[in-house]
């Protein structure tokens, strides 16, 4: 993934130059390498090093964390990339086991109040049946639709796009209503090109076991026996910058930083994984990197999971955090913040109000809101000038908050490959990938285009690729 800042007090990553094979300085031997530092390297590298496996952790950038990055900067605290995770399934327990919680804070209580800018106002999202009932979101028509969904024909989720499984099951104005900002919001996507199966497994997994969403989810419910998840939003005491940072910490002068990895190959049962100061020799190794740089380290070794990396695209992005003056606004900020429908004929994808989710993000009599904007939706956005940016900004900041001035941007964080779009049919291919990399000795693939987008996806995809390679070579 890249970025680029045109900001106040941005940080550039700066890496070494290459240097020829011959003066690679040794060679060195571990049990377990990982390659990349992100939320998956990470939690593969402390997953190996917590159960007394040798392992070093290779990352390219002059830090870890990758897209977790944090600012401070004149009294505000704020993201370049992700602003808040949830924790779940094996992500919580990976950040429990791995002693992390305690440097999470979750999100206020007013968190759960959320909005959607749609026919040119601010709506509550219906978060139970009352709301539901009375909301302007849906008409009477689309409420009842809804309410059909358990009588409604099996089909096969597997093979549509979210618009298709979403409009079948949900019905069309739920799709266009609810279920495209949702993905604009999180995916940064567009509905007609992502699969369901990718972005909504659950719900295609309710259907096909229970014939219905609504019933499957019951069955869930019932039967359910692993770890509860975490509820609400939660972002690291300072910043995920700051959290990416207590997850490396224990690894010590096990990370390797400014170290990017110029091949793979394997050699009589091990792996070896050439940087540009030394060959690393490992039995298990865990490829944590984008799509981009694992179809080049893998073409060698893999034509056919190459290809599947190449396929995998990514939507652009720019995150801007604002200082605002909230006098300035004729809508309370309160909540988490909104997101933009599509039918408002606007570029801004959300704006989030961070710091009426977590204390400390700004000073005194300012708010701290952080606007996404770009995705599909407007893929130029990464090439625009800052003051077009910020004139597309400004008209969904006054479509949705009554803002007429009264804020100033704190930087620009410009993502090439923001979020990664899996389509129709994804996890067959990257199940074929990992097929077409089995052997001796093993590899594991992991990170946000291998089994889901979130930061919590990440952290449960790199904690489990190292869990498999144990169990493999126990």
């Amino acid at each position: 993934m890249s970025a680029r800042d045109s900001g106040r007090g941005g940080a550039r990553l700066h890496r070494r130059r290459a240097r020829p094979r011959s003066e690679l300085v040794s060679t060195e031997e571990t049990d377990a390498l990982v390659i990349g530092a992100g939320a998956a390297g990470l939690a593969a590298a402390r997953t190996f090093a917590d159960r007394g496996v040798e392992v070093q952790l290779l990352e390219a950038a002059s830090r870890p964390g990758g897209v977790m990055e944090s600012v401070r900067e004149d009294n505000f605290l704020f993201e370049r990339g992700p602003n808040t995770m949830r924790l779940h399934g094996r992500a919580l327990v990976f950040v429990r086991a791995a002693g992390a919680a305690a440097a999470l804070v979750k999100a206020a209580p007013a968190s759960r109040k959320r909005f959607l800018l749609h026919g040119g106002r601010l709506e509550p999202v219906p978060m139970d049946p009352l709301a539901f009932a009375t909301s302007p979101l849906l008409t009477a028509h689309g409420k009842m639709r809804l309410l059909a969904e358990p009588f409604h024909g099996r089909g096969n989720g597997a093979r549509e796009t979210v618009a298709e499984f979403a409009a079948r099951r949900l019905g069309p104005e739920v799709a266009e209503a609810l279920v495209a900002p949702f993905l604009m919001g999180i995916y940064a996507g567009d509905e007609h090109q992502l699969g369901a199966a990718s972005v909504f497994p659950s719900l295609v997994a309710y259907e096909r076991e229970a014939g219905s969403i609504v019933v499957g989810a019951l069955r869930a419910r019932f039967r359910d026996s692993g770890p509860a998840g975490a509820a609400g939003s939660w972002s690291g005491a300072g910043g995920l910058g700051a959290f990416a940072e207590v997850l490396a910490q224990p690894l010590g002068a096990r990370v390797q930083l400014a170290t990017p990895v110029r091949a793979l190959a394997r050699d009589g049962g091990r792996w070896r994984v050439e940087t540009e100061h030394r060959s690393w020799t490992a039995r298990r190794l865990v490829l944590a990197v984008p799509a981009g740089p694992a179809a080049k380290l893998l073409a060698p070794l893999a034509a056919d999971a190459a290809q599947v990396a190449e396929t995998v695209t990514y939507a652009p992005m720019v995150s801007v955090p604002l200082s605002v003056d909230p006098t300035a606004a004729t809508h309370p900020i309160e909540g988490f913040g909104y997101l933009v429908s599509g039918g408002e004929g606007l570029d801004l994808l959300g704006a989030l109000f961070m710091s009426r989710l977590f204390r400390g993000r700004a000073p005194r009599e300012r708010q701290l809101i952080q606007a996404m904007i770009g995705g599909m939706r407007w893929p130029g956005a990464f090439d625009a000038s800052e003051a077009e940016l910020l004139d597309r900004i400004a008209a969904g900041l006054e479509r949705g908050l009554g803002l007429r001035g009264g804020f100033e941007p704190l930087a620009f964080t410009r993502w090439e490959r923001a979020v990664p779009q899996p389509g129709v049919g994804h996890p067959e291919r990257i199940a074929a990938a990992r097929a077409a990399l089995a052997g001796d000795p093993p590899v594991e693939l992991a990170g946000s285009w291998v089994d889901g987008v979130s930061l919590s996806d990440s952290l449960a995809s790199g904690h489990e690729a190292a869990l498999r390679l144990m169990e493999a070579r126990a």
